[in-house]
């Protein structure tokens, strides 16, 4: 009934993210062993009281507001744990805090669950707390991963509202690069009812519209901020597709592949090397294998301005010494 039932600690349970992610665990048929955490013990026995009145068969969820209790022997790690981003705020003023929880949260997974074979992180800024998770774990690259897929997602939303098409009718939307407002947005690979968007850009239409380069802009523009609308709109960040595309990630790497959105990878070697961030995967049985994207000049030019803000930002994490110096990571973790 379930692909899994191996352990999954979902971390941050109390809140919106992590009580959905629990839901949609069950509702999909991903995972039935749950261990839900969160500091907040209020909340955490609320929201696992509203999943046992879900009454899931088979469904075998705990709770706990002990960290080293709830990743003890856990095989799956997804993590919604930091601070929330609130309106007016980047995803890196988020940074030193988050990444504070992100290096006890990489310790106690290397303390309690040193086989873990996939976590995902969630919490902003996810290319740079993710990889602080990961030196700090002692994990292989492929095991560690961070949410990048709502960039694309996003990307697809807009595409679709613009030519009024159904949202899968649009595909190959990826983003690439950090997290953030320096994404890259490719534009090679998108197709709207087949049509390819340089072409849509040059002059053809889709479903009576064309796309104007004013028009891509203000599109890539409103990717870029897609999460800080949501705020605005909401009052409240992002929870519901967070949770579903944490989800649908666990999916593929239970099954070995099937998930098609760029996943945050860690790149070891070449341009881009030394940090995490948004490329295309392989989901294999050892865990994920990215692959540097390829794209025209501007596309390249938009990924190494945001390869050159990564850099920046983890150089900030370890001039506050959250993060050793690059050459001493393999120190903390011989797989790097």
């Amino acid at each position: 009934m379930y692909l899994t039932d191996k352990k999954v600690a979902v971390l941050g349970a109390a809140g919106m993210i992590g009580s959905n992610m629990v839901q949609d665990l069950l509702a999909t048929g991903t995972a039935n062993n749950i261990v839900m955490y969160d500091p907040f013990a209020g909340g955490l026995e609320g929201a696992a009281e509203e999943i046992y009145h879900c009454a899931f068969p088979g469904a075998r969820v705990t709770w706990t507001t002990d960290e080293a209790e709830a990743l003890r022997g856990a095989s799956y790690i997804i993590s919604s744990g930091g601070a929330p981003r609130k309106e007016g705020m980047t995803r890196e003023d988020l940074l030193k805090g988050n990444c504070q929880i992100a290096k006890g949260l990489g310790e106690s997974i290397k303390a309690y669950c040193p086989d873990a074979e996939f976590v995902v992180i969630i919490f902003n800024p996810a290319d740079i707390t993710g990889l602080t998770t990961l030196v700090h774990s002692g994990l292989k690259p492929g095991h560690v991963t961070t949410l990048a897929a709502l960039d694309s997602t996003r990307l697809q939303t807009r595409l679709a509202q613009h030519f009024g098409v159904l949202q899968d009718e649009v595909t190959g939307c990826s983003t690439y690069g950090g997290h953030g407002e320096k994404m890259a947005v490719f534009k090679g690979g998108i197709q709207v009812q087949g049509a390819r968007l340089t072409d849509i850009l040059g002059g053809a239409a889709v479903n009576g519209k064309g796309l104007t380069a004013e028009e891509w802009t203000a599109i890539q523009d409103d990717t870029r901020n897609g999460g800080a609308r949501i705020i605005k709109l909401r009052g409240r960040s992002s929870f519901q597709s967070p949770s579903h595309q944490s989800v649908a990630m666990l999916r593929g790497r239970i099954q070995n592949g099937g998930y098609p959105w760029p996943c945050g990878v860690y790149i070891s070697e070449g341009e881009f090397a030394h940090v995490m961030m948004a490329a295309d995967v392989e989901f294999t049985a050892d865990g994920l294998k990215g692959s540097i994207p390829h794209g025209d000049e501007q596309d390249m030019a938009a990924l190494r301005d945001s390869y050159q803000h990564l850099c920046k930002l983890r150089d900030e994490i370890i001039t506050a010494g959250l993060l050793p110096p690059v050459d001493q990571w393999k120190g903390l973790n011989p797989h790097l």
